[in-house]
């Protein structure tokens, strides 16, 4: 296949990576920096260019778009346009996605709004817990995801990307990202409330804390985000009616305790190596899962597990949480 990969920063780079693992031997890379095409170039061995005009679309099989969130829409906009199925990285812009999955429906064009976190062990482990009904409903749960926002790109300023701007910023990113896979768990909350705030100074005018309520109906849930915590850390409590979730994503396990035999058990979870510069609790593995995955669904031989209709559904949630205070 021929990748056509739009942005050429953390994210692009990593893209790049994740397809030549895969074996991808023709990719062309679209930046409008000259510094960022340049190390793809060097690093990577790929074909860059600052000016989508000077490229055929026809001569690509699929588009991978990793722009910073509120540039999305334009390329999403450009692969349904040439009928190009097209990988999108986490949004927390709701935009004009409506309108674009309206679109891409019509069409019958193949988009897949990046679900990460929905890759990795630990997670697919909760998930079979739940689902699996062996424990009854969910009654409850407190989830955490705290990270520092300044050791996210520690080679430049935080004001000199996306996470400082309002729309954008770092903890309101986060909040729909950490949404995606816990709604796949856990369902569709139908009420929801937040406070937010900027608690201490992380390089940019921001909220950099959300605490946020969840009414599923007939259970209940809370999650805080935030990009303050000096030491990085996903951790959750997930109580069911016969038993309970403990999860640590530094730790290789996850912990269930059975209220019928009242025992816990760790189940154990492989530990994947993470890319170098990166947080050690970051796999690589399951970023090439997910690509490896949207491939797969290009080609009908899989489905993807996210589509644009559900990522409107959490960007819905965020803004209504936002309209709370």
């Amino acid at each position: 296949m021929k990748f056509l990969l739009i942005g050429l920063g953390s994210m692009g780079k990593r893209r790049i990576r994740n397809l030549q693992y895969l074996k991808a031997k023709h990719i062309v890379g679209f930046d409008t920096r000259f510094d960022r095409r340049n190390e793809a170039e060097r690093k990577y061995g790929i074909t860059t260019v600052d000016d989508l005009r000077k490229l055929k679309m026809d001569d690509f099989d699929a588009i991978v778009i990793s722009t910073p969130p509120d540039k999305h829409s334009v390329y999403i906009a450009l692969a349904i346009k040439h009928s190009k199925p097209a990988f999108v990285e986490a949004s927390v812009v709701l935009g004009d996605l409506e309108k674009l999955n309206r679109a891409a429906a019509k069409k019958k064009i193949f988009i897949a709004p990046s679900c990460t976190l929905r890759f990795l062990p630990s997670i697919q482990t909760i998930k079979g817990l739940v689902h699996g009904g062996k424990y009854g409903k969910v009654t409850n749960f407190s989830y955490h995801c705290g990270l520092y926002l300044p050791d996210w790109h520690p080679w430049e300023k935080v004001t000199d990307y996306y996470v400082s701007k309002k729309e954008t910023g770092a903890a309101r990113e986060i909040v729909p990202f950490e949404l995606t896979w816990l709604c796949d768990i856990v369902g569709t909350p139908k009420r929801v409330t937040a406070y937010r705030a900027s608690t201490m100074n992380v390089g940019a005018p921001i909220d950099d804390t959300y605490a946020i309520a969840m009414d599923f109906g007939n259970f209940l849930g809370t999650m805080v985000v935030d990009v303050v915590s000096r030491y990085g850390i996903r951790t959750l409590l997930l109580n069911m009616e016969h038993g309970q979730v403990m999860w640590r994503w530094d730790e290789d396990f996850v912990k269930l305790y059975d209220s019928r035999s009242k025992r816990w058990t760790q189940l154990r979870q492989s530990r994947r190596e993470s890319a170098p510069g990166y947080n050690k609790n970051i796999p690589e593995y399951m970023y090439i899962e997910e690509m490896r995955t949207f491939i797969a669904a290009t080609k009908g031989k899989k489905d993807f597990p996210n589509t644009l209709r559900d990522d409107i559904g959490i960007l819905k949630s965020l803004i209504a949480m936002e309209k709370t205070k």
